[in-house]
């Protein structure tokens, strides 16, 4: 809420939310977020399985599930759902359409499949993960159980695999990407940035580069 107010959003302007997925960084403030306040209950958009995952406490949602992979409207808003792979219980990145322009979400994966790589194209803004520096996770602090769970098909994207994208199929209708989900532990946003503008340089592209800072909110993109 802090943050939209520092954007100059108006939290009460907010119509729905989105969840990809139930893991507790994502969901942590959903059962407060989605209580009502002041006569209105925002509806939540979720999977089906993940709706059964998420622990609701005293909460009583307004549920507007779906089957991973549909699409639906959100005012006038289009959105398109898609399954990605991560180790929840039904994770999906979103792509949304609204007066000719795309944008596409996709963090919480392992690796990009075909299927992900197709729903990504034609994203005019497009927000990726770049989760990890291999060398700074292997050494880094997490226990070696958490380290292959990260590593994993089922995990987080690296800056390697992030940029292998960006090498062989970011998309030249993609004027803004966006990179997100760093890790604090281990990556640095100097490494995510260094990685990505080479990847970016080596194919021509003035692709405009953003890093998503965890503890600040970007700028808006306006289109």
């Amino acid at each position: 809420m802090e943050r939209l107010k520092a954007l100059g959003v108006d939290p009460g302007s907010l119509t729905a939310i989105l969840i990809t997925h139930e893991h507790s960084d994502h969901i942590g403030g959903l059962p407060v977020l989605a209580k009502k306040r002041n006569g209105v209950q925002l509806p939540v958009y979720i999977s089906h399985l993940t709706a059964r995952a998420v622990p609701w406490g005293d909460c009583e949602p307004v549920l507007e599930t779906f089957q991973a992979g549909a699409s639906f409207t959100i005012g006038d808003i289009d959105v398109t759902s898609f399954t990605i792979p991560h180790d929840a219980a039904d994770p999906v990145g979103f792509s949304f359409r609204a007066e000719g322009v795309k944008i596409s979400i996709a963090t919480d994966l392992g690796y990009l499949p075909d299927s992900v790589r197709i729903h990504l194209r034609g994203s005019e803004v497009l927000l990726l993960e770049s989760n990890h520096d291999l060398e700074m996770l292997k050494v880094g602090p997490y226990p070696w159980a958490i380290k292959q769970r990260v590593m994993s098909r089922m995990g987080h994207l690296s800056n390697d695999a992030a940029c292998s994208f960006i090498r062989d199929e970011l998309d030249t209708r993609t004027s803004t990407l966006i990179l997100g989900h760093i890790s604090e532990h281990n990556n640095h946003p100097a490494l995510v940035e260094q990685a990505a503008e080479q990847a970016l340089n080596g194919r021509s592209l003035f692709t405009r580069l953003v890093l998503a800072d965890p503890r600040h909110g970007t700028e808006t993109f306006v289109y």
